[in-house]
């Protein structure tokens, strides 16, 4: 598994990174398009604590290393401690995220 930390670039393009991004007051707002390759969603862990929350996107799952996918709906809320190993598994529609990091 490979192991690659984001470091939440500050621009809105994120370069190689299956995202773009802008800062809105102390959020993220992120969004990963459908059309990505599977590939592009690597495992990796995070270098502080996230609090994420699905704005938009159908059939996106998000994973922890070692457990099953849930299921992403718009609403659903998840707390990614840092460091701990995750991912997304690519849905039918593009995905748009709120991130609040602590």
């Amino acid at each position: 598994m490979p192991n690659y930390s984001d470091s939440n670039p500050p621009s809105v393009d994120s370069g190689s990174l299956p995202f773009t991004q802008e800062k809105q007051g102390k959020y993220i707002i992120r969004e990963f398009s459908h059309l990505e390759d599977d590939s592009a969603f690597k495992w990796h862990r995070d270098e502080q604590n996230r609090k994420v929350t699905v704005l938009e996107g159908e059939g996106w799952k998000f994973q922890f290393d070692e457990q099953i996918p849930i299921h992403l709906h718009p609403g659903t809320i998840i707390e990614i401690p840092k460091l701990v190993v995750h991912r997304i598994i690519k849905g039918k529609t593009d995905l748009k995220i709120k991130i609040l990091e602590d």
